[in-house]
């Protein structure tokens, strides 16, 4: 026999009162009930303000001896595709913000091969976390039918440098990431202003911004008014996926510059800084014979020479995202979701050519 929201939640806050305070997982065993489903009634509970969840424990509100203060009780979990590179600076700008706030910030990690985000969403879940930060491992244009699970969350959750689609999963979530499309607006608006009218774009395929760069490229080139040119397929070098073929992409970039277009787009600087000794080994010398700008500016700057490049507002991004979970958990939990998006920056380095 099933039974209903009502009396699970008359049980739950019973036996809190009655113990005074207990762990999540521990109320879940004592009253045989799925975790997932506890979660979710102490979520209900917690809003309307008859228990209190604090590091996985669940009390009463005002009882003596449980723990007091507002913010510095949560613990937000994050969630991303990967650590080591562009996401490290997302993760700081969370850390740095949930840590001035006295929250308690973990981490999980859902490789983009993967495409474990369900696992390892409910395990941060299972540990206790008050909210969540996630950037699932899905591509822009999709329904992404396997993620109905984020609109099932118990705790609140705010998509970082994702955007769900009308109508799909996660679209009622509040979400903060940066405008891509801007950020390739301003690297060809600075080829233009060099006296460039024609950019190749090398991109990948394979994440979130490779595609929002390729949909940014296509959208600059018709504004600045430049002839297109076909984009260059960079073949992913993610653990497991295979190896780019870096020799042939310099190939590919020589042949542009032979048919007369002397400016590069290059998504990501990983691949940008190794292309540079296979252009010199083919004549091409930065930046005299050709302009070139990375996308991502993480590791531009250590080039030689050092390349200009598109610089997502990635410490803002996770700083802003956090920000944003810990004002819905403090205070705001019935307003409207926001998106928020934060403009990309260009960092002008040596590696751009004059009028060509």
């Amino acid at each position: 026999m099933s039974i209903s929201a009502e009396v699970r939640r008359a049980w739950i806050v019973n036996v809190v009162r009655e113990l005074g305070s207990v762990r999540v997982a521990d109320l879940a065993g004592r009253l045989r009930i799925p975790a997932v489903t506890v979660r979710r009634d102490i979520a209900a509970l917690a809003a309307e303000g008859t228990l209190r969840r604090s590091h996985g424990v669940v009390s009463i509100p005002g009882d003596a001896g449980a723990e007091t203060g507002a913010g510095r009780e949560y613990v937000v979990g994050m969630l991303v595709p990967t650590v080591g590179s562009y996401f490290d600076e997302v993760i700081a700008g969370a850390r740095a913000a949930t840590a001035a706030a006295g929250v308690r910030l973990v981490l999980g990690i859902s490789p983009y091969e993967a495409r474990d985000d369900h696992a390892q969403a409910e395990r941060l879940l299972e540990s206790g976390v008050d909210g969540l930060l996630v950037a699932p491992n899905w591509l822009p244009g999709g329904r992404h039918d396997e993620y109905g699970w984020l609109d099932e969350l118990p705790v609140p959750a705010v998509l970082v440098e994702r955007w769900a689609s009308p109508g799909g999963p996660g679209a009622a979530l509040d979400a903060v990431g940066s405008d891509h499309h801007h950020g390739v607006l301003l690297a060809l608006s600075h080829l233009a202003s060099l006296g460039h009218r024609s950019v190749t774009l090398a991109a990948r395929d394979d994440t979130w911004t490779s595609h929002q760069v390729r949909a940014g490229y296509t959208e600059a080139v018709r504004l600045l008014g430049f002839e297109p040119q076909p984009v260059i397929d960079m073949e992913a070098s993610l653990p497991g996926s295979g190896r780019t073929d870096i020799e042939t992409l310099a190939d590919r970039i020589a042949g542009s510059v032979a048919s007369g277009v002397r400016a590069v787009l290059v998504h990501n600087d990983h691949d940008a800084i190794q292309l540079l000794p296979l252009l010199r080994a083919r004549g091409l010398t930065l930046p005299g014979g050709l302009a070139l700008i990375s996308y991502d500016d993480v590791y531009a700057a250590l080039a030689v020479p050092a390349l200009t490049a598109v610089a997502p507002p990635k410490r803002a991004v996770g700083d802003a995202a956090a920000e944003l979970l810990l004002k819905r958990l403090d205070c705001d939990r019935a307003r409207p979701a926001r998106r928020i998006r934060l403009l990309p920056g260009l960092k002008v380095r040596g590696s751009c050519g004059g009028e060509r």
